[in-house]
């Protein structure tokens, strides 16, 4: 049995925390997808860039597969400067992380989406905005993939930012529209980025910073949990093309 988690958002949901800042997470119950099978997890798990480095997504990983007790999977769908309108319906985006979910579906059951994106709306044209669209590409990502009942988690931006002088300005603004919008789905959760550091560039969280927010995203899970899940368990088409292909 593994329950997956698709990953999506810009760069600081892909990963840019410094591989070597932080023990590694060695949990051979974590999977990532790689060519529509599932591998042992590797870092970094989204290597949308050169420099992708540590996710939130592992301590997630680790923290949900310790209280379940079942492999846990990782989709990594994240692309790092992305705006909210290149993950509109239709656009490449959005379809690769559907493409890429079906994928998983047909051998995991996916168990929550663990969504971060919102720097790169933060200038005076785009964030007034921005509400309106998370609202769309959350109804169409819902209705593409049928996850009514599976947990959506949105993670804040980070107060780093404030040091920034191209998004100091406005990322509040987008973060609050952020937190408005988990507030009204009941299958959804803010999770706060209160008091993590980033990274010297302002813009990026640093690994331990990433691994703390990892357990506040599984935090944030655990309050949408009834009983054991959230989520039915669905059909699997492949369950023989499950295992692990390290070896190979």
């Amino acid at each position: 049995m593994i329950h997956s988690f698709l990953m999506i958002g810009q760069s600081n949901m892909a990963g840019r925390g410094d591989i070597g800042d932080v023990p590694p997470i060695a949990n051979p119950a974590l999977k990532v997808l790689r060519n529509g099978r599932w591998q042992r997890l590797f870092v970094p798990v989204n290597p949308d860039r050169p420099f992708s480095g540590i996710s939130l997504a592992e301590s997630f990983a680790d923290a949900y597969q310790r209280d379940h007790g079942v492999d846990v999977g990782l989709i990594p769908c994240a692309d790092g400067g992305t705006r909210i309108d290149q993950w509109r319906e239709g656009g490449l985006l959005f379809d690769h992380a559907v493409m890429q979910a079906r994928l998983a579906e047909r051998t995991s059951t996916i168990a929550g989406v663990l969504w971060h994106q919102g720097e790169s709306d933060s200038v005076p044209a785009l964030w007034p905005s921005y509400g309106e669209k998370l609202e769309a590409f959350y109804a169409a990502l819902i209705r593409a993939l049928k996850l009514e009942d599976v947990p959506f988690l949105a993670g804040g931006l980070g107060d780093y930012l404030a040091d920034n002088p191209a998004l100091k300005d406005h990322f509040h603004d987008v973060d609050r529209q952020i937190e408005a919008f988990a507030r009204v789905h009941p299958m959804t959760a803010y999770v706060s980025a209160s008091g993590l550091p980033g990274r010297p560039d302002n813009l990026h969280f640093n690994a331990p910073a990433l691994r703390e927010f990892g357990l506040r995203y599984y935090e944030a899970f655990r309050k949408l949990e009834r009983g054991d899940k959230v989520f039915a368990e669905k059909p699997r088409e492949d369950d023989a093309l499950r295992t692990d292909i390290d070896s190979l």
